[in-house]
């Protein structure tokens, strides 16, 4: 074959990651099934169902009959008498939120604060005590319980788990595979080859983008049979988010695997770079959870500004103004991801 019948060789580095990808079942498994199983076990965990009664032990003594049929009364409170022992071990337990101790002069409540279903099942207890004492409700109060889409859990999971993938096949799809070539001495190889050390690194986030848009569809389609879930805002500007965040993973599995040896080495490198962004950039909860001087941290995290990225166009309708910041972060995480792998990148 002489030169001209050859191909560009980034065009065939590329077809090259595509074909060594699609030989690997476990890759396909992590790529396409893992997150629809991680959505559809937490969507059905936290599917919306209906109000569930507080449950609340009272504790068994004389006046517990009397007190037990006054917190019936309240059609949220699931009460059971208890003796002390089976009482405490139900509350650590966590099967009642609230242990109402009756005393010569008065109530003791006993509960974890931290709990909010603990902090409502007192203000539930209080309700149906102060109904049982004659106290009227004013008579203008009324509920209105909603139940939109975009405020549900769900709606608030499949953006995170979509940015989680792409972190995860970026990361593991370019730099294990980078180690698995230098470990079988294959690298030594390409050094012979008319290429440039450039396209050899840029096929291999080339060849992530070729999956890209299926591992989107996938689990986006998934999750709007399964759960009614939609993309509210632009769809172009949501690929585009996408886009950069498989571009910027797969250049930081490049970074993390320039210089690594093993596959045990490499394994380390990336579990340290992931662990910290699935438990910190909010894909499972808020990460405003976290304390306020750990948010310069979290939002300095490539994946934080993926996941508030991905999550405000599909669920808020963001415009390209409202998310250029967050994808200005990932692109620049991109960027020097790419330039000092290409520049500390050891064939050897």
């Amino acid at each position: 074959m002489n030169e001209r019948d050859r191909g560009h060789p980034l065009v065939e580095l590329t077809l090259f990651r595509v074909r060594e990808f699609l030989r690997e079942p476990e890759a396909v498994f992590w790529t396409f099934v893992f997150p629809i199983a991680m959505a559809l076990a937490l969507g059905i965990a936290f599917r919306d169902r209906p109000v569930q009664p507080s449950a609340v032990a009272v504790l068994s003594g004389p006046q517990a009959e009397t007190l037990r049929s006054a917190l019936e009364a309240h059609a949220d409170l699931d009460v059971t008498v208890l003796e002390r022992a089976a009482a405490e071990e139900a509350l650590r337990a966590g099967l009642v939120g609230l242990l109402v101790i009756p005393q010569e002069h008065g109530l003791t409540y006993r509960y974890d604060a931290a709990r909010p279903e603990s902090r409502l099942a007192r203000v539930q207890v209080e309700l149906a005590l102060a109904r049982a004492a004659g106290y009227a409700e004013p008579a203008d109060s009324r509920e209105e319980l909603v139940s939109e889409r975009g405020s549900r859990y769900i709606d608030f999971l499949i953006p995170g788990l979509l940015a989680l993938n792409i972190m995860g096949s970026g990361l593991w799809g370019v730099g294990y595979s980078v180690v698995q070539l230098r470990t079988r001495m294959l690298l030594k190889r390409f050094v012979a080859t008319p290429m440039r050390r450039s396209h050899f690194l840029l096929s291999f986030a080339l060849g992530r983008l070729a999956f890209l848009a299926l591992e989107v569809v996938v689990l986006l389609v998934f999750a709007w049979l399964v759960f009614d879930v939609t993309v509210r805002g632009s769809l172009a500007l949501f690929a585009l988010i996408a886009v950069l965040g498989s571009l910027a993973f797969a250049a930081l599995g490049l970074l993390v695997a320039s210089r690594a040896t093993t596959v045990e080495g490499v394994t380390g490198l990336m579990n340290l770079a992931q662990v910290p962004m699935w438990i910190l950039s909010g894909v499972f909860f808020s990460s405003t959870n976290f304390p306020r001087g750990m948010q310069p941290l979290i939002h300095v995290l490539p994946l934080t500004p993926l996941v508030d990225t991905l999550r405000a166009v599909m669920n808020d309708a963001a415009s390209l103004t409202d998310v250029l910041g967050g994808m200005a972060a990932v692109t620049a995480w991109g960027i020097v991801s790419f330039a000092i792998a290409l520049k500390i990148f050891r064939w050897r």
